[in-house]
């Protein structure tokens, strides 16, 4: 392509066609969503943008109750939600529920979510698929569910967990065309968003992701390690890099991110170290306390961190600088 007809492309932008277009640029797609495979479906709607203020003595807190009734927050309050809920397949911290007793208990905690968020705001799943006989797709229920409370869905991410997942030998019969069984190395991220596509920022916070992390993170497909389960203490943390990339790619700074399922606190660790805020919700003490445990943790280790920095800025003297967020919020636990 010549420099003379990139520019025109670059500035008359590029539009659906039938052939498809090899680039985007000022894309016009209004084609596409105006035909008939668009048609009834929910796209979106124009709406007020409304943010209310959660008391300040409900932010950063676990709270050890159900998330299916979050009194703690008002409407339209929170910009984020990144969660795993509980597979419900006989872990420690798991009901034995059927199949649709799990799919409603799922439904009431992301309809309490669909009314804290504010609109625009995202909810992102991380859900892994059971079984092989039959095979469930929890992530297909999952968004026909999301979908009849009301949310739209922007997308899915496929986590590759590679090399880190489990050596499953359950591969049925082996070099054998009976029944072959595939494993699993992936699991999903599913993003959505209420009412919405674009969240508005009247308040002008600051997006804290970096050119690089924001050409990584928005690829359908992430590929990092999964977290050992005897490092944290809990059958099935997501490691930190999960709702890292979620914060840093769908929140601006000083913004409150809830876990309703948080289990053992990663969101939380991820929203501190990312100068956001949260609010989490666990219905089991124990994983209560562990978050809890985690999250001072990681504060002390900041603290310090910040303090061994600050002592060699000052060639061994302790100056009067102000303190970071994470340091004044060391000495709130």
């Amino acid at each position: 392509m010549g420099r003379q007809s990139f520019y025109n492309k670059r500035k008359n932008g590029t539009q659906t066609s039938a052939f498809g277009t090899p680039g985007r640029i000022n894309h016009d797609s209004s084609k596409f969503y105006n035909s008939k495979l668009y048609e009834g479906l929910n796209n979106g709607k124009d709406v007020e943008y409304v943010e209310n203020q959660i008391n300040p003595q409900n932010i950063n807190k676990v709270f050890c109750k159900s998330s299916e009734a979050m009194s703690e927050l008002p409407d339209n309050s929170v910009h984020l939600m990144v969660t795993s809920p509980p597979y419900n397949v006989g872990k420690e911290y798991d009901e034995n529920l059927s199949l649709k007793e799990y799919r409603e208990l799922l439904r009431r905690v992301f309809k309490e979510t669909y009314r804290v968020l504010v609109p625009g705001g995202r909810a992102c799943i991380n859900v892994a698929n059971l079984g092989r006989k039959p095979y469930l797709p929890l992530h297909s229920y999952i968004i026909e569910d999301m979908h009849d409370i009301g949310f739209l869905m922007r997308g899915e991410i496929l986590w590759d967990k590679g090399s880190s997942a489990s050596p499953s030998t359950a591969w049925g019969t082996y070099l054998k065309a009976n029944n072959p069984v595939l494993r699993d190395i992936h699991e999903y991220i599913l993003v959505f968003c209420k009412d919405t596509f674009t969240r508005l920022n009247p308040n002008k916070r600051k997006s804290t992701i970096s050119k690089e992390e924001f050409l990584e993170f928005t690829k359908s497909v992430w590929k990092f390690p999964a977290e050992r389960a005897s490092k944290v203490g809990h059958p099935a943390p997501f490691p930190i890099e999960l709702p890292y990339r979620l914060i840093q790619l769908y929140t601006f700074e000083g913004e409150i991110v809830l876990d309703p399922f948080v289990g053992s606190g990663t969101t939380c660790i991820a929203a501190l170290k990312t100068n956001r805020k949260y609010v989490a919700y666990d219905i089991d003490k124990e994983y209560c306390d562990l978050a809890e445990r985690r999250i001072k943790q990681f504060l002390q280790e900041q603290t310090s961190l910040f303090d061994k920095k600050e002592f060699t800025a000052e060639n061994g003297k302790k100056g009067g600088r102000p303190k970071s967020a994470i340091a004044r919020r060391r000495e709130e636990v």
